[in-house]
């Protein structure tokens, strides 16, 4: 049996040429830079201030005058800094991605920090050189993926010689900056960055299947269905590992306390108080610059999400997910905004595998019902089911981090609101109407059952409708017994 392979083989994720370690998938294998140089110092030193100072987001419930004053004073200290050039940054890629990630944690923690009815204007000292650092390296000037989990740790031990290093234990790792400190938050970083480099035996096996796929004989199918049985069971353990997270991360505080940091413009549920709109990030001084038009078509910013993650979109492309729709990019295809330039390189070169897999596998079913080709096809089910049920494990930790969390404070709030009018209406006495009575008997239980409804993930899609239908499209890429 041997199956059509005039299509020149485009092999095989050459993994260097896109900034892809064999040995450690899209993290690098060296630990990241962990601060500037002296020249930049003083943006470091302002988010060692943001981060020592512990400072709270401005629409925390029950923030008290002082952690709005301190709030104020470290924005104030801010605004005063020199505005720095970045011409020395741009000689070095891990410099300009150690900048990225800097300037945009203070930008977080200055936006975030603001209280909710104040317009949102970055001060030129950090909207400029972002908007700077943002073009060099063709990203959105806000927190991404990239900057939270693959560019953000260092190794818990010393090494001499990091470059000796022949792969990452992820039990070695540690997360270089984070907006609060908790151990929580380091928890939900650390079991993505775990899941990057678990992948890499997934990325190993994309390059050693589409080699087999381009030689399509028997012997290589018999090989292809092997390596899609492995597949399976490597997902299997990605999905292991992200159910793990509840280990070490507690909902309510990644809710309440991590997670408003790393909002971004999309997610900004607030009004600008002078024109009634949904805020807008506004970058001072970035009119006075003609080449720092870095902001996409649709005026998009969406925080750091794991939708952001080069790998699942990976194990997509591979089996043939398609997440595409026909008048408009879909979610999936957003996020690839917020991946490093050489990442999206690697996803689009996949893309563009003139052998799919699937194609494979249905061409190999039709050609041939021996029981080599039957294998193969049930091996890719397997595959494609394995990531659907990694997706059921995304939903859980979405209800248990996020939906879950979102009803009790919907619950709490109205509670409070029930229980403001009450006292407002005992105070007032009887002249004022019974306006408790007014209120329809639904009402709490109306707002905690549309407590998941409209719920936003950090990148700015509607969680619940996007997470299952992803799951969907999953279930449709399976290949019927037909």
């Amino acid at each position: 049996m041997v199956f059509d392979t005039s299509h020149a083989n485009l092999n095989a994720l050459e993994f260097e040429v896109f900034g892809v370690d064999s040995r450690t998938g899209f993290m690098p294998l060296r630990p990241p830079v962990g601060r500037l140089p002296a020249l930049w110092e003083v943006w470091e030193e302002l988010l060692d201030d943001a981060r020592h100072e512990h400072l709270q987001p401005g629409d925390k419930s029950g923030l008290s005058f002082a952690e709005m004053a301190r709030s104020e004073r470290w924005r104030n200290s801010l605004r005063q800094i020199p505005l720095l050039p970045i011409d020395d940054l741009e000689t070095s890629q891990e410099l300009l991605r150690r900048a990225h990630l800097v300037l945009t944690f203070l930008m977080h923690f200055y936006i975030h920090t603001l209280p909710p009815n104040s317009p949102v204007v970055i001060p030129q000292p950090i909207s400029i050189p972002l908007l700077q650092v943002a073009k060099v390296l063709d990203l959105p000037p806000v927190v991404t993926f990239s900057d939270t989990v693959l560019y953000n740790w260092c190794l818990t031990v010393s090494s001499s010689d990091t470059d000796s290093l022949k792969s990452l234990n992820p039990d070695a790792i540690r997360c270089q900056t984070l907006f609060t400190d908790t151990p929580d938050e380091s928890a939900f970083y650390l079991c993505s960055a775990r899941i990057e480099l678990h992948g890499v035996r997934a990325l190993n096996i994309m390059r050693s299947s589409m080699d087999e796929i381009f030689v399509g004989d028997a012997l290589a199918v018999a090989r292809l269905t092997t390596y899609l049985i492995s597949l399976s069971t490597i997902i299997g353990e990605l999905k292991s590992l992200l159910l793990d997270v509840r280990k070490e991360c507690d909902p309510e505080i990644y809710y309440n306390v991590v997670r408003p940091w790393f909002r971004g413009e999309d997610s900004d549920t607030y009004l600008d108080p002078g024109s009634g709109q949904k805020r807008r990030w506004i970058f001072e001084g970035a009119g006075d610059y003609t080449d720092l038009n870095m902001l996409p078509p649709d005026r998009e910013l969406s925080g750091a999400s794991a939708g952001q993650s080069s790998l699942i979109h990976a194990l997509d492309v591979f089996l043939g997910v398609n997440h595409e729709r026909p008048n408009s990019p879909s979610f999936m295809k957003r996020m690839q905004r917020y991946m490093p330039r050489q990442h999206r390189q690697f996803l689009n070169h996949l893309a563009k595998n003139p052998r799919p897999l699937r194609e494979f596998v249905m061409s190999a079913s039709s050609m041939d019902t021996n029981d080599g080709a039957l294998a193969l096809k049930e091996a890719y089910n397997h595959a494609v089911m394995s990531l659907k049920e990694f997706r059921d494990s995304h939903m859980i930790i979405a209800t248990l981090y996020i939906i879950g969390p979102a009803r009790r404070a919907a619950e709490v709030a109205a509670t409070s609101l029930v229980t403001s009018i009450s006292e407002t209406e005992a105070q007032a006495g009887p002249k004022v109407p019974n306006i408790v009575q007014t209120v329809p008997k639904a009402t709490h239980t109306q707002v905690t059952d549309d407590a998941t409804v409209g719920i936003t993930g950090t990148g700015g899609t509607d969680l619940v409708q996007f997470l299952k239908g992803v799951r969907n499209q999953t279930i449709r890429t399976l290949l019927s017994d037909k």
